[in-house]
């Protein structure tokens, strides 16, 4: 089931980090790029726990917010900001799930 157009989404990022480097020229660039489709980061952390599931932790969760899910889809595909996700991508292995 997917979200209704016109409501509110929120994606949840997991990041497996191989790249500080890389990582820290995302972070530097990521609110921006999050903004300029009226995303926002609800929570992020690096401390996380396994309540459930594998014996494998991601080394960072956030959930981020965006007014639509068509937002969200957006700012995933803004060929502007292949730049921004490239570094993401570079930083090791991450997924994204639009909720």
């Amino acid at each position: 089931m997917t979200t209704p157009a016109g409501k509110p989404a929120h994606a949840i990022v997991t990041m497996t980090i191989t790249s500080p480097d890389s990582l820290a020229q995302y972070r530097e660039k990521a609110a921006d790029a999050l903004s300029r489709h009226g995303g926002s980061v609800l929570q992020a952390s690096a401390t996380l726990d396994l309540l459930e599931g594998g014996p494998d932790l991601p080394t960072m969760a956030a959930v981020l917010s965006f007014p639509r899910r068509e937002d969200a889809l957006a700012w995933i595909e803004d060929p502007e900001l292949a730049p921004v996700h490239a570094l993401r991508r570079g930083s090791g292995h991450s997924t994204i799930v639009l909720l």
